[in-house]
């Protein structure tokens, strides 16, 4: 998950130092963070990423504390307790494990990061299965996690609500890249720290090749902008996929792409109009409906 991120790239800085590795390794309702969610902490007390959004983590550092000094790895049980639970538990009212083990060989082994890293760099998941009786990861056991290719947004016009979306994307941890061949449009300045891509956009989506982990959103309302980064990422495992305009000019865009002999099922692949329906008035409210429903369709 994107959240794990930031976990990874402290693993790398932090190379060579003593850690421990706290995982989620089973929720039940409503749980504050997913299956699978990491906090490594460093030997200094330093920590990244999050378990519980707050509410157990310091248990979860002085736990870490013992098993960086020593101590074996442990699967802790947090919940609602009537007199601790915002001191130690969930007030939120879900139940979580969280597993505790060393970074090493009796525990995470160090490599196992870059070999996270390196499937995420080429666009490929990655399963790391653990032993939760022994707190020995790589070996086998009955806890796996998956961890799923970075998600990436391609971004088909560079218009006013490209810029917005372009900024909730780096918030959710979406790399973006902003295709348009009208250099006016597509500059540094308009989309900071985003990267941009000038071919035209069936080249550009072709040569990216979008999969699963990828939203591709055609914004220009110039259909030969438009159409033709659809159809590229129709041929490829696109998860998401939408397009703005109104249901009549979706439903007259359905039609031109049905005559270049796409299929149904690839056209009901399509999301038009794009983005949840809340209302949304302006461009930054109409790019959080369609990064609501990018997420939405990530989680599918």
């Amino acid at each position: 998950m994107a959240e794990n991120d930031g976990v990874l790239a402290a693993a790398s800085a932090w190379r060579g130092a003593r850690m421990a590795l706290a995982t989620v390794v089973s929720t039940w309702g409503s749980a504050p963070r997913p299956r699978g969610s990491h906090m490594l902490v460093h030997e200094d007390g330093r920590f990244e990423g999050s378990v519980s959004g707050g509410c157990v983590e310091n248990d979860i550092l002085a736990t870490a504390a013992e098993v960086v000094a020593g101590a074996p790895a442990v699967v802790k049980s947090y919940g609602v307790a009537d007199a601790s639970a915002w001191e130690v538990g969930l007030p939120c009212g879900g139940t979580i494990e969280v597993l505790v083990q060393p970074v090493g060989p009796q525990g995470f082994p160090p490599e196992l990061f870059d070999a996270i890293a390196a499937a995420r760099s080429r666009g490929e998941p990655f399963e790391v299965a653990t032993d939760l009786a022994t707190g020995l990861s790589g070996a086998g056991g009955g806890f796996v996690n998956r961890y799923d290719p970075p998600r990436r947004l391609l971004i088909v016009g560079a218009v006013q609500i490209a810029q917005s979306l372009a900024g909730l994307a780096r918030e959710l941890g979406i790399s973006t890249v902003v295709i348009d061949p009208r250099g006016r449009f597509l500059t540094p300045e308009r989309f900071p720290g985003v990267t941009l891509d000038d071919r035209w956009p069936d080249d550009a989506v072709t040569a990216l090749k979008p999969d699963r982990a990828t939203a591709l959103v055609t914004l220009s309302h110039d259909i030969k902008i438009d159409d033709p980064a659809l159809v590229a990422g129709l041929a490829h495992p696109t998860g998401y996929i939408a397009a703005l305009g109104s249901r009549r000019s979706h439903a007259a865009r359905l039609e031109r792409l049905a005559a270049q002999e796409i299929s149904y099922d690839d056209l009901a692949r399509i999301e038009g109009p794009a983005g949840l329906s809340i209302g949304a008035i302006g461009s930054s409210e109409i790019a959080l409906s369609i990064a609501a429903s990018m997420v939405r369709r990530f989680h599918d």
